[in-house]
């Protein structure tokens, strides 16, 4: 051949022959390498020392021993399978072959024969369903019509617990959507037969208890297996697109409402004017019956008087109810004495000269009184 002759016969890319038996780069073939070599480990005899290993490990050889290692990696998988935990706040509902068991398993560790049995595992702590608003899932779920024909957009939340985890896992296909139809449907009716000032603020609290008993009476109804503890209205808003008119009509009532508390402030303080007037009044008709009551007793008393002592001496009372009375009358009168020998008797009037003496001094002060002259009339 052409490179036959070419470095003493060796192959074609100027090798050696078989005599130093290297390879066409000018390099033996590789061998195996030991461990006086000073290289690395080759990869089979690695592989090789291991299967030497494995089969003085597994009885029977490692033809025989193949069945036991897969037997003990399935009993273990198996094993794994059949053991389950319950945690505290968590119940379990075992099934054999689909069949629910009577047994609800309680917190802690369990075994059951899988692939036969599996556990369907409930948690039995309240539980919070939010409808309405953001968190709900409907973006319409919230908007209700009240009975005065208004919308309002109500965001409130349903507070439960599972007491019966069979009913809760096998009487309804989804109990979770199940629950918030019904919570929505109890609000709409129960919204829908008040007006919409009581949603606000009125009665917020009676209809989330009448809420609440609703959706229990259909769940238990369902036999569901969940218990409703209470059903809070979070926030109660107006529709977006009448936000600003729903605010203006909020201003407004407030002010009315300071308006009528002011009108109610000012009512009670004329009323009270008025009572204590009143009051005042009666007290004076009282004492002025009281002091009547008490000088018409006391005229009586001194009519009686008088008649006794009358009956006794009729002659000299007469007299002396006489002189009183004429002293009564003519005392603050004009006198004019006559008399039938000397006519027309000249007196002096000791009262009015007493009255002009007191006048005279107190009016004229530095000069001394003059007495008066009588003076007939």
């Amino acid at each position: 051949m052409p490179w036959s002759n070419q470095n003493g016969g060796g192959g074609p890319w100027g090798g050696g022959g078989g005599g130093n038996n290297q390879g066409p780069w000018g390099q033996g073939p590789n061998r195996p390498r030991g461990s006086g070599s000073g290289g690395p480990p080759d990869l089979e005899d690695i592989i090789r020392r291991g299967q030497d290993r494995l089969r003085g490990l597994v009885p029977g050889g490692f033809n025989g021993g193949a069945f036991v290692i897969v037997a003990a990696v399935i009993g273990i998988f198996w094993l794994i399978q059949c053991v389950y935990t319950i945690q505290p706040d968590e119940r379990g509902v075992e099934l054999r072959f689909g069949q629910p068991r009577a047994e609800v398993s309680m917190p802690g560790l369990h075994f059951h024969f899988w692939p036969m049995d599996r556990v369907e595992i409930v948690k039995v702590t309240e539980q919070q369903r939010n409808i309405g608003g953001r968190s709900s899932s409907g973006s319409n779920s919230g908007l209700m019509l009240t009975g005065d024909q208004n919308i309002v957009n109500v965001q409130f939340s349903v507070l439960y617990t599972v007491t019966n985890p069979q009913a809760y896992l096998f009487q309804l296909e989804t109990p979770d959507e199940t629950l918030q139809q019904v919570a929505e449907s109890a609000m709409r009716e129960v919204v829908g037969r008040r007006p919409a000032q009581d949603i606000y603020r009125d009665n917020r609290q009676e209809i989330a208890v009448e809420v609440r008993n609703i959706i229990q009476d259909t769940m238990d109804r369902y036999g569901s297996g969940i218990s409703i503890n209470a059903v809070p209205i979070e926030d109660v808003s107006p529709p977006r697109e009448v936000a600003d008119a729903f605010d203006e009509v909020q201003r407004a009532e407030q002010n009315e409402d300071q308006q009528v508390q002011e009108a109610n402030q000012y009512a009670n303080q004329k009323l009270g004017q008025a009572r204590g007037r009143a009051a005042q009044i009666r007290e004076d008709a009282a004492a002025y019956k009281d002091r009547v009551v008490k000088e018409a007793q006391g005229e009586a008393q001194r009519f009686i008087s008088i008649y006794d002592e009358y009956v006794k001496a009729p002659d000299v009372t007469r007299k002396r109810l006489f002189l009183e009375t004429m002293e009564a009358v003519i005392g603050n009168s004009n006198s004019i004495i006559i008399d039938d020998k000397q006519g027309v008797v000249p007196y002096l009037p000791l009262n009015d000269l007493g009255k002009q003496s007191t006048t005279q001094t107190g009016g004229q002060s530095g000069k001394p009184a003059t007495a008066l002259q009588p003076e007939a009339k």
